[in-house]
């Protein structure tokens, strides 16, 4: 008697949602420390969060403007939205607050964060079609 194959679990839309939420903010906590790190300003927990918060709001507004929980590893419109909101809206409170930036940081913020937010998001389709086409 032939058996079928166990079906690939599906993650509920509310679970996809916060763990793209949580890889996002992941990759943009990766990004502020190796700044902080190459920068010789160290990593201890205040001034991470200090040198975090401007792309942390960045990147909420942007998951905000993007309604990025209705389709959270969507690279568009999702990725692109939320990618821009955190570097433009980042860069912006790193001036408000006095943090300061200069065009050579913007242009790496723009290039790394990009490279994670959007890279997970360009390769997800291509997981999930290999896992259903291995199923």
């Amino acid at each position: 008697m032939p058996t079928t194959p166990p079906a690939t679990p599906r993650l509920t839309p509310v679970l996809k949602a916060a763990l793209s939420g949580v890889l996002d903010l992941a990759w943009v906590v990766l990004f502020v420390v190796i700044g902080r790190v190459n920068h010789d300003k160290g990593v201890n927990p205040a001034g991470v969060v200090s040198t975090l918060w401007p792309f942390a709001l960045g990147l909420a507004v942007g998951w905000l403007v993007a309604r990025g929980w209705r389709r959270p590893t969507a690279l568009w419109p999702t990725g692109i939205v939320v990618w821009l909101g955190c570097v433009t809206i980042g860069m912006v409170f790193r001036v408000v607050s006095g943090q300061g930036t200069v065009a050579a940081f913007i242009g790496v913020a723009l290039a790394f964060v990009g490279l994670g937010l959007l890279g997970w998001r360009a390769i997800f389709p291509i997981i999930r079609r290999r896992r259903q086409w291995h199923a």
